[in-house]
């Protein structure tokens, strides 16, 4: 009987998990931060409003939303209220199984996708530029952007 065993973190591999998640922090600041001063939205519920756009029927169930934003259903419960209160989408029970809730884009919240998308395009990619010449994190941009 073999037993399987973990092999050690190298060095390198927590070295480069840890540049990628200081990527990561600093570029969702700067993209929460853009969101939130010009269109008066979160990141998550842009997030969420993106995942809504590209459903082909406009609507998700709660717990796919849920997964796609990486939110668990307590804080999507939230957020989708949030998005309801501001006239974004709407909450729909599902015709076949009244025990499921959809979350449903409104034209509104297509219309604060449509003028924050450019926003969020335009910060990711200056923020991306802007890391790219940092020493420790250029290589991981670069690495993102190659792969």
């Amino acid at each position: 009987m073999t037993t399987s065993q973990l092999a050690p973190v190298r060095t390198s591999d927590r070295s480069a998990w840890d540049r990628v998640l200081t990527l990561h922090a600093q570029v969702e600041r700067e993209l929460a931060a853009a969101l939130q001063s010009r269109h008066a939205i979160g990141l998550s519920e842009y997030r969420s409003l993106e995942h809504l756009v590209g459903s082909e029927t406009s609507e998700l169930r709660m717990q796919d939303l849920a997964d796609k934003v990486g939110l668990g259903q307590s804080s999507i419960t939230r957020l989708v209220g949030r998005l309801e209160a501001a006239g974004f989408a709407f909450k729909d029970l599902c015709p076949s199984d009244k025990r499921g809730v959809y979350a449903v884009i409104t034209d509104e919240g297509r219309k604060r996708y449509q003028s924050a998308h450019a926003t969020y395009v335009e910060v990711l990619s200056a923020a991306l530029n802007a890391f790219a010449a940092d020493p420790d994190l250029g290589p991981t941009v670069q690495a993102l952007r190659t792969s």
